[in-house]
């Protein structure tokens, strides 16, 4: 959720600014970018250059550095996809209600164009002050994200609300709030990727060469526009980027198509992109079958087809599958559309160059169910995942 996400935390000067080096950690952690913005007060309470090691960035003190080179708050705020201000003083919130400017923190505030989130944190009658209610009604009309502060002993020797959200509480409310904007919120996805390995005996398999690199950059793409995403991945050593996708993983075919019953029923869009083996041995040797003659046969039988099977049982579910052709690419892809109950379908080549399996690029040509051709330039599997997520997006809001 905060993969790679511009986050700019803004501390101000209460005794909870201590608090933030664990925070800055924290989000660390969860794959963002940090910089950090601090009051002279909050200084007193957490050194900049604690919180410029942990961040990796140079900490703004103030509008000039040492050098009187301009810190451009303007720049900063444009920077960022979230700003978090923890922890907001009563004395910042009222400058943030009124539009008072005065210090770099307040300066990035003013100039915010992304969402913004504060974690106030105060004495307990402070926080209950009439004053300070109204500030946090003006924040939060000004559109604004207030994490509440939390119950337990304040730096006064009282007990009760005032304290700044654990680091910990601070994320979890960030990211909640995050995933209730996004276009996928509540929808469940299933994915499934990779190839499928059919034993001959304990040591040899029948496979092919797919990689799952496409199916897993769908899944990736599904997850950062907020959805529940089930990725069923073949044996690959591709993983998803986003720690939310949750991985069920299978080797034949079977198990690919029980997997991929199992939550097929509770999701809103299944995109079946793994290299699913038609064929497998009839019989599987129990031990390693020796080299004795110059020939060996195998007798195949053809195995579930997982996409024909969920089109078969297709309710509410806008369904996407592939097709990975030598020739006739379009021509069997629009067969399999009607074949298998699709909503559309994507097509590409095995054999056109920089296309295909084991590479990083693509070049997809998407036919929905009424034949309809939407042609696709050779582009990154990443940027094709994101043409795939967006058609299949746009579908959605058309079926309501």
């Amino acid at each position: 959720m905060l993969q790679n996400k511009h986050i700019l935390l803004g501390i101000t000067g209460g005794i909870a600014a201590y608090k933030c080096a664990h925070l800055v950690r924290l989000l660390i952690k969860e794959g963002a970018i940090v910089k950090v913005v601090m009051t002279k007060s909050a200084q007193e309470f957490v050194t900049a250059k604690t919180l410029s090691v942990l961040s990796k960035n140079e900490v703004i003190t103030d509008f000039f550095d040492a050098n009187h080179n301009w810190n451009n708050h303007v720049q900063l705020a444009e920077w960022a996809d979230i700003i978090l201000i923890a922890p907001l003083t009563a004395n910042t919130l009222a400058k943030f209600a009124n539009g008072l400017c005065d210090n770099i923190v307040s300066a990035c505030y003013l100039s915010a164009r992304s969402k913004v989130f504060v974690a106030p944190a105060m004495d307990l009658d402070m926080y209950q002050h009439p004053t300070t209610k109204q500030n946090i009604q003006t924040l939060i009309a000004n559109g604004n994200s207030i994490i509440p502060a939390e119950s337990g002993e304040l730096a006064s020797g009282l007990v009760g609300e005032g304290r700044m959200a654990e680091p910990e509480n601070i994320i979890s409310f960030v990211k909640t709030e995050l995933q209730k904007s996004l276009p996928l919120a509540n929808k469940k996805v299933l994915v499934n990727a990779g190839p499928t390995y059919e034993a001959i005996d304990p040591v040899r398999f029948i496979g092919n060469r797919s990689s799952g690199k496409m199916g897993v950059a769908i899944a990736d793409e599904f997850a950062k526009l907020g959805a529940e995403v089930t990725l069923v991945l073949g044996p690959s050593h591709q993983k998803p980027k986003q720690h939310q996708v949750k991985v069920l993983a299978v080797e034949s075919a079977q198990e690919m198509l029980a997997a991929c019953e199992s939550v097929f029923q509770q999701v809103d869009i299944a995109v079946l992109s793994a290299a699913v083996a038609d064929y497998k041995p009839k019989e599987v040797a129990t031990s390693k079958i020796k080299k004795k003659d110059a020939m060996l046969s195998l007798e195949l039988i053809k195995t579930d087809d997982v996409l024909e099977t969920l089109g078969k049982q297709k309710t509410h579910q806008l369904l996407v599958g592939f097709a990975l052709e030598t020739d006739n690419i379009i021509e069997y892809a629009q067969e399999k559309i009607k074949k298998k109950n699709l909503d559309f379908i994507v097509a590409n080549s095995a054999i056109e160059q920089g296309a295909g399996f084991a590479v990083d690029t693509n070049k997809i040509t998407i036919i929905d169910k009424h034949n309809k051709l939407y042609n696709f330039e050779l582009k990154s599997k990443q940027a094709v995942a994101q043409d795939i997520v967006n058609f299949a997006v746009d579908l959605l809001k058309l079926k309501k």
